[in-house]
């Protein structure tokens, strides 16, 4: 079995050949991952503009203490008319700054008096006026390509006329749960070995939460001939086939051999971490299937560790998930002499994380409620050994 760290090596070291892209409107954009590059191709603002409302004034004049108020200056209007020496112009937040004038005095520094206002209170050279190029310059790179959308970038990139974007694809992720004992939603229950199925939904849900689009094709019995025929007809439909249950060494595990009897490289079979040491990968072409342990909790955490970053790789994203320090409120044991991720309640407090073990039982990877609450998964190495209150600790949140 692989050392966990050199299985995730594995997946980072991957090269993909032929990425899929397409172009979307800006606003349907939102949460893909840009494809290109978006350069400015021009300045913002192109001209010196008002960045409140007030006079347009020669900063010098302020000593005169009164100026005539010679016109106003809408936003959006061409005003000819330039700023003269004991003169201002009405300008207001947005409108181009009248020629002439290198300085803009609010409308609250100021009394009105007739035509001409007076000035209550000075302001330096310069205020309020938004420069040339203030927001970007033409040629400035301002959303690098890789990155997620988000509304930020949808509004940056309107302000640059951009209606429609190049992104990354989201991979099609199919997803099958093996074991004869598996109910569907809804179905009725038989006998007292019949468990209910809830790997294809939590991977479903993991598939949306990190921005797969899932395609479900629920419980298959365990049956080599019909796994065989599913994987075949979801690999066809999506980027990733991911399985739950019969990649172990029981005698109706099949989807390992399975998968090995089809036409792609394994990537790796069996990783020394804790839950999930029979994961499984492998690759045909830019397609890749995935084989996770039947378990639920299981499932979901090498779903989280090896199906999340695949996701990503397939649209050049960046990880959801990160690992941060954080402070043990009780002890932890170390239980097995492999990389270990356990389940874990995680608070901050003043800007500090801390973790503690309240009500997460201990047992086998089948305990799925130990995911409920505030959690984290507690990241050990397989050199690491049991930890004592106060010790410094990874924790992997996610996202």
């Amino acid at each position: 079995m692989l050392h966990f760290d050199e299985s995730i090596e594995i997946l980072k070291n991957l090269e993909i050949e032929n990425y899929r892209t397409k172009a979307l409107y800006i606003v349907d954009a939102l949460g893909y991952v840009l494809a290109e590059d978006i350069i400015a191709d021009h300045n913002s603002p192109e001209l010196p503009t008002s960045a409140m409302d007030g006079y347009a004034i020669i900063h010098e004049d302020m000593t005169l203490g009164r100026l005539r108020v010679d016109s106003i200056n809408p936003a959006g209007s061409s005003l000819k008319a330039e700023v003269i020496g004991g003169t201002c112009i009405k300008t207001f937040t947005g409108s181009l700054m009248p020629k002439g004038a290198d300085t803009l005095i609010p409308i609250e520094n100021v009394k009105v008096d007739n035509d001409e206002i007076v000035i209550m209170e000075e302001v330096p050279q310069g205020f309020s006026v938004r420069e040339v190029g203030e927001n970007y310059a033409k040629g400035q790179l301002l959303i690098a390509k890789g990155t997620k959308i988000d509304f930020p970038q949808i509004g940056v990139m309107a302000s640059l006329n951009i209606a429609n974007v190049l992104v990354y694809e989201k991979p099609r992720v199919a997803i099958l749960s093996t074991g004869s004992e598996l109910l569907e939603l809804g179905e009725e229950q038989t006998n007292d070995a019949q468990i209910r199925s809830s790997n294809n939904y939590i991977l479903e849900a993991i598939v949306k939460k990190y921005d797969g689009i899932p395609l479900q094709h629920g419980c298959i019995k365990d049956d080599k001939e019909t796994i065989a025929k599913e994987i075949a007809v979801a690999l066809e439909q999506s980027d990733i086939v991911v399985t739950t249950g019969g990649v172990s060494v029981g005698d109706f595990d099949f989807v390992k051999d399975v998968i090995y009897a089809l036409d792609c490289q394994v990537l790796f079979k069996g990783v020394r971490v804790k839950p999930g040491q029979h994961i499984m990968v492998a690759r045909k072409d830019d397609k890749f299937i995935i084989g996770l342990p039947g378990f639920a909790y299981s499932s979901t955490v090498t779903a989280l560790l090896y199906l999340v970053p695949l996701i990503e790789k397939l649209q050049q994203g960046k990880s959801s998930l990160h690992i941060v320090k954080a402070k043990l409120k009780e002890s932890f044991v170390k239980r097995a002499k492999k990389a270990e991720f356990t389940a874990c309640n995680v608070s901050l407090l003043h800007g500090e994380y801390y973790v503690d073990f309240k009500d997460k039982k201990v047992g086998s990877s089948a305990i799925l409620t130990n995911m409920l609450g505030d959690v984290g998964l507690l990241v050990t190495t397989e050199e690491d050994t049991s930890k004592v209150t106060g010790d410094e600790v990874n924790v992997l949140l996610f996202g």
